[in-house]
């Protein structure tokens, strides 16, 4: 069986989230007391977590993100997909905090996050590269041998050739040239080797000398990820507060980073991460790492504020988002929750189920009885159907922003599967 819902759908604000998030928490305790023994403890399938969703302003308009291409974010504007970089130093976006409900999930594993070096600023490499080693000179010394042959060369040929004295002349000075350019790239070596500067004691104490200033200028993070079901269209956004190493306590500014991932499979997938542009020497704060799938955030056990919840538990959440959401509103009932069964997808593929219909559905959201009219006078007859409704949740009508008896439309093909 599988169960499907939109999770974008149940996304609130963020002081809302915690009304809800206390209420939740203090209900785990109590359903996930131990089950009586012989029996088996009921699933909890889906995830209530604290999530994220991205507004990047243009023009004084704020449009959602909803992919990421590469290392840039990707929003619509006017029908338009329009990328933005994420290495830009000014975006103007903003991070909308929200509780979300979803059965998918993702692993996270090995979740590392520290300061490094960019390649350019790190002094094991600068160290390690410095210096000529007698390699160096017996190289340079060939390339002055080689040049001067070289050179000798040509202007042997023009003169043999018969080449008009001009062309030879600028031949000569071109040789002269490379000759005196060899010339001192083999005397700079010759003088480097005799110098600290090849000394392997010398350059270890200025590396560690300059490793003992910890003027980092990236952030590395390294993680492994894997889902039971697959993923194919992933991508992580990684959120940090960092401060440079003079501003004081509570001045911290928010590095946010996006990366588009292959597939995930239920094979651990190592991604590494190092971004540079920082100042030198900063300090890094708390790091959270967010995961998408097709635009949609998954819970992760790495999700903040993460509760797993059974399905009675899900839709009771849901149920109070939706009464809270709609206050004084009057709306009609609409499918929320649908576990279906596995073949359920190839009777829809082969025609049948394909009209719509017609559930009566109690203030408590729960199906009634299900008709093929919309007089709600000839019920549904199949057995297999009549199961596959009974297992539907949805939200019920509300007058007034109250819950009431009504009846929903119901189109298995608008239904997610």
């Amino acid at each position: 069986m599988k169960t499907t819902f939109n999770a974008r759908r149940f996304a609130i604000s963020s002081s809302t989230a915690s009304f809800f998030l206390v209420t939740f928490l203090a209900l785990a305790p109590r359903s996930a007391a131990a089950p009586p023994a012989g029996a088996t403890a009921e699933p909890k399938p889906y995830t209530l977590f604290m999530g994220a969703d991205f507004d990047i302003g243009q023009r004084d308009t704020y449009y959602r993100v909803i992919d990421v291409s590469g290392s840039a974010f990707v929003i619509k504007v006017n029908g338009d997909l329009v990328r933005i970089p994420t290495e830009k130093e000014k975006v103007n976006l903003k991070i909308q905090q929200s509780l979300k409900l979803t059965e998918a999930f993702a692993t996270v594993g090995n979740l590392k996050s520290d300061r490094a070096y960019t390649p350019a600023n790190d002094p094991r490499r600068k160290w390690a590269t410095t210096g000529s080693s007698p390699g160096d000179v017996g190289r340079a010394a060939n390339s002055m041998v080689s040049a001067q042959v070289a050179g000798n060369n040509v202007v042997a040929s023009l003169q043999s050739s018969g080449a008009p004295a001009g062309v030879i002349s600028a031949a000569q000075a071109d040789a002269n040239a490379r000759n005196n350019q060899a010339l001192q790239g083999f005397e700079q070596a010759a003088f480097q080797s005799d110098s600290d500067m090849n000394n392997a004691g010398v350059n270890t104490a200025k590396m560690e000398e300059d490793l003992a200033k910890g003027l980092f200028d990236a952030v590395e993070v390294t993680f492994e990820v894997s889902s039971e079901t697959p993923i194919n269209e992933p991508y992580v956004v990684l959120v940090a507060q960092y401060h440079e190493r003079s501003s004081p306590l509570g001045t911290a500014r928010n590095w946010i980073y996006a990366k588009a991932l292959e597939p995930i499979d239920n094979k651990p997938r190592k991604v590494r991460i190092l971004q540079g542009g920082f100042p030198a020497g900063f300090e890094l704060e708390k790091l959270q790492i967010h995961l998408y799938n097709h635009g949609e955030e998954l819970a992760t056990n790495a999700a903040d504020k993460r509760v797993p919840l059974t399905r009675d538990e899900a839709f009771q959440y849901i149920m109070i988002d939706y009464v809270t959401s709609h206050k004084g509103a009057n709306v009609p009932a609409t499918p929320a929750m649908s576990k279906l069964p596995a073949d359920f997808r190839t009777r829809l593929q082969g025609g049948q189920f394909s009209q719509t219909f017609f559930v009566k559905v109690g203030k408590d959201g729960l199906p009634v009885d299900a008709f093929v009219d919309q007089s709600c006078l000839q019920k549904v007859e199949d057995p297999y159907l009549q199961t596959v409704i009974k297992d539907i949740r949805f939200k019920p009508a509300l007058e007034n922003g109250q819950p009431v008896d009504g009846v929903a439309l119901l189109k298995f093909s608008d239904l997610r599967l």
